[in-house]
């Protein structure tokens, strides 16, 4: 499609990419989305709770299936070793460490030795989810939030719900019991299940099919003579590396804003996934925020903004049990953790550790800007009735917009390595590095230096 006009290309859209998009997209979840409603169903039956925890780990069981095959034993082994390590250290204290670190060496023992790089990357999206259930209950039980190690059936249960087991999010042991309890079925709830699914197919028709032909069809920036006579990604001018790179960031936002839509569908279709006050009950869960990561006010809300409940669960049980080593040292321990769950790929890695800098940066800059200048430009908002003077001056403005530019840079350049072809070179590490260095060089390094900038600035009004 690159190498059409203009007038071409919008003839070929919609047959050539729109509709294949959606069908293929339909055609992969349709099932999981019937399973979760089967399993809410059910729940409304007034089972008792046995047959209702054995019924979300036979849909489980079925969905990973349906997407990995034989493949799903690795996960099945992952989710039985952590329930016999809870269950031998059930008169321990120290739970929640114990499995973390025997979780890492399975993750590791997998990715380095079990199987090939490739196939054990298409599960780790559900390992993900696996370990962060796991570890998460782990600290609950040595907190007291949870009063005392489930039964096999209702661990199994949690770690299979139908609802999260494929594309998460992570959900509290607590917040499956609730689901389990099964909420009368509502037209708020049918209505939020219905919009992110439609929001779901919406980002993947974005990031298939708009985000990589933006500045050649849509914003034609070099015009309709410069594409008939060369492919894109052989222009050599700067301007044009980044606004390519803008084009891979921006398709791969958005098949991250897919998989958030996704997960809000298939939670809020199973049960879980609402918030209750009173006798109001809001089906509310927002997995990312895809407004606060493409007009964004810092790096801070961007990372926040992302994935909310794994923002939330590396907040809970990484950072602030981290936080006794000091600010810097938990924020590094918690991108590393982030990294580890993620797999070990360089690329992964480098833009989590970088992002680490960035946040931390930006984050302590801005903090102090704040106390000399005595004005709102801190990483996040200020509440209404913050004590800053300085509120709504034009250069308070100014200095937020440039944060909000530099924030926009920043995810152009981190985006860049992310495309179609990162795709073929994953299970290939030292390609994947050679990958991501080769982006980088071609943008200059300009985040990491900008980032250099920014430091020195701090220590100098320190």
């Amino acid at each position: 499609m690159v190498a059409l006009s203009r007038q071409e290309f919008f003839q070929e859209l919609g047959s050539g990419c729109l509709l294949p998009t959606l069908q293929q997209g339909l055609e992969q979840i349709w099932q999981l989305l019937l399973i979760c409603l089967v399993c809410r169903l059910l729940w409304r039956l007034g089972l008792r709770p046995f047959l209702k925890h054995l019924s979300t780990v036979v849909g489980g069981f079925y969905v990973l299936y349906l997407f990995f095959e034989l493949h799903m034993v690795w996960v099945v082994l992952l989710s039985l070793l952590c329930y016999l390590i809870l269950f031998l250290c059930r008169h321990s204290s120290s739970r929640g460490p114990f499995l973390s670190i025997t979780i890492l060496i399975y993750l590791l023992l997998g990715e380095l030795h079990m199987m090939d790089t490739m196939t054990w990357h298409k599960m780790r999206g559900s390992q993900m989810v696996v370990a962060m259930k796991a570890i998460s209950l782990a600290f609950d039980l040595d907190t007291g939030i949870v009063e005392k190690v489930p039964s096999p059936v209702e661990f199994m249960g949690y770690i299979y719900f139908v609802g999260t087991v494929i594309f998460g999010p992570w959900i509290s042991f607590n917040g499956y019991m609730d689901a389990v309890e099964s909420r009368k079925l509502s037209l708020s709830w049918f209505v939020k299940s219905v919009c992110s699914c439609v929001m779901s197919q919406v980002c993947l028709v974005i990031s298939n099919c708009i985000a990589p032909y933006i500045f050649p069809y849509f914003i034609p920036v070099f015009g309709d003579k410069l594409l008939r006579n060369k492919k894109r990604r052989k222009i050599r001018y700067y301007s044009a590396r980044w606004l390519q790179a803008y084009e891979n960031t921006l398709s791969f936002h958005f098949s991250n804003y897919f998989v958030s839509y996704l997960g809000e569908t298939t939670t809020t279709l199973s049960g879980a996934g609402f918030t209750e006050e009173k006798d109001n009950l809001k089906w509310d869960m927002p997995i990312a925020k895809p407004l606060n990561v493409e007009f964004p006010r810092s790096m801070v809300e961007v990372v926040t903004s992302w994935n909310l409940p794994m923002s939330s669960w590396l907040n809970t049980y990484v950072f602030k049990k981290s936080l006794k080593y000091g600010s810097f040292t938990a924020i590094i321990l918690t991108y590393t953790a982030s990294t580890l769950l993620h797999g070990l790929s360089f690329h992964i890695g480098a833009v989590l550790f970088t992002l680490g800098f960035i946040t931390y940066i930006e984050h302590v800059l801005r903090k102090r800007l704040s106390v000399i200048l005595n004005a709102c430009v801190l990483s996040r908002k200020c509440p209404s009735d913050c004590k800053h003077p300085n509120k709504k001056a034009l250069w308070v403005y100014l200095i937020n917009w440039t944060f909000s530019m530099l924030a926009v840079l920043h995810l152009t350049y981190l985006g860049s390595i992310f495309g179609s072809s990162t795709d073929d070179l994953d299970s290939e590490e030292d390609g994947m590095a050679s990958h991501t260095i080769q982006k980088w060089t071609q943008l200059s390094w300009t985040s990491h230096w900008l980032t250099f900038g920014l430091w020195v600035l701090y220590r100098l009004i320190l």
